[in-house]
């Protein structure tokens, strides 16, 4: 994981205290007042405007040389991923029974809080009179994602392998990508306190341009642990499921595999009528569900939520 600079992270608390005042004055007196406020910079103005989201969620309209100076060149290699792959996942809701053992894993191996997870399990019901079911909703790293598109400074960009990556020392925390995404995958860093890491952590933590890194201000969510899948190995969610609910793999090799069995894509997806969730909207996600047919273990109220389709 790759940390920002001092003086990075020094731009970006400005750009969004910049936001603030914005935000409120925008509620007050429209663009113009925003404008006003922002009028100290030293840069003369581009002349292209960039629209953003106030802390407050107000829409804020400022010019691009507030923020382009400050946020830092990508070489367009890190961006590049895994060569030869296309990464898919897999998710059978008829072996679910919210164990949360994904959610765990996810945690330990993204340094996460123990109540913070980049992955949800959704209590969902399709109709009235038919049975609920749990639903494990990660990042579907669409391949037409929206979350792309309404990035103002490209921090959140697609990779060659399919996998939708945040490059946390450009992100200026706007939060348009968490707007746009129709599947609330993304989460937004309010305090970095709550990321302190210790030393030995420290150490442990394995550098990739990829993976979501714990910055204030900025958004961050499921990779696929881009630091296993390019070295052959399966995120930890995968391996950590103890019913054997996610499958991972490539699919230019059509073959995903679970950790214990190993399975053509293509003649999964027939044999088990899998889809993709909200496939409508045309984002086209990475993830496909199989459906909660058979299933191995009856359904046991935990009190959450539920969740209805439709």
């Amino acid at each position: 994981m790759i940390e920002p600079s001092k003086d990075e992270n020094t731009a970006r608390r400005k750009f969004l205290k910049y936001g603030a005042i914005g935000g409120t004055l925008a509620a007050v007196a429209g663009t113009i007042g925003v404008l006003k406020v922002l009028s100290d910079k030293k840069e003369p103005a581009s002349g292209k405007k960039v629209r953003l989201l106030s802390p407050e969620g107000k829409i804020v309209e400022v010019d691009a040389s507030y923020i382009s100076p400050e946020i830092p060149d990508v070489p367009l290699e890190l961006r590049q991923g895994a060569p030869n792959k296309k990464f898919v996942m897999v998710i059978d809701l008829a072996k679910c029974r919210n164990a949360g053992k994904c959610k765990q894993a996810c945690s330990k191996m993204h340094y996460l809080p123990p109540e913070r997870s980049y992955i949800k399990i959704e209590k969902m019901q399709d109709a009235k009179t038919t049975a609920p079911y749990f639903m494990p909703t990660p990042c579907f790293h669409c391949d037409d994602p929206p979350c792309v598109k309404v990035c103002p400074v490209d921090a959140t960009f697609k990779r060659t392998d399919g996998i939708v990556a945040i490059d946390n020392a450009r992100c200026i925390g706007c939060r348009f990508c968490m707007a746009a995404c129709p599947y609330s995958a993304r989460v937004f860093n309010w305090s970095e306190t709550q990321f302190k890491l210790n030393e030995e952590q420290t150490k442990q933590i394995t550098p990739h341009h990829a993976c979501s890194t714990h910055v204030m201000g900025t958004v961050e969510k499921c990779d696929f642990c881009p630091s296993h899948s390019e070295k052959g190995k399966l995120p930890d969610c995968v391996t950590a499921c103890p019913n054997g609910v996610f499958y991972f793999g490539d699919e230019l090799e059509d073959i995903v595999t679970n950790g214990e069995e190993t399975l053509r894509l293509s003649q999964l997806i027939k044999d088990k009528a899998g889809f993709r969730y909200l496939e409508h909207l045309g984002t086209k996600p990475r993830v496909y569900y199989l459906p909660p047919v058979d299933r191995l273990f009856p359904y046991k109220d935990t009190g959450e939520t539920l969740k209805q389709e439709g």
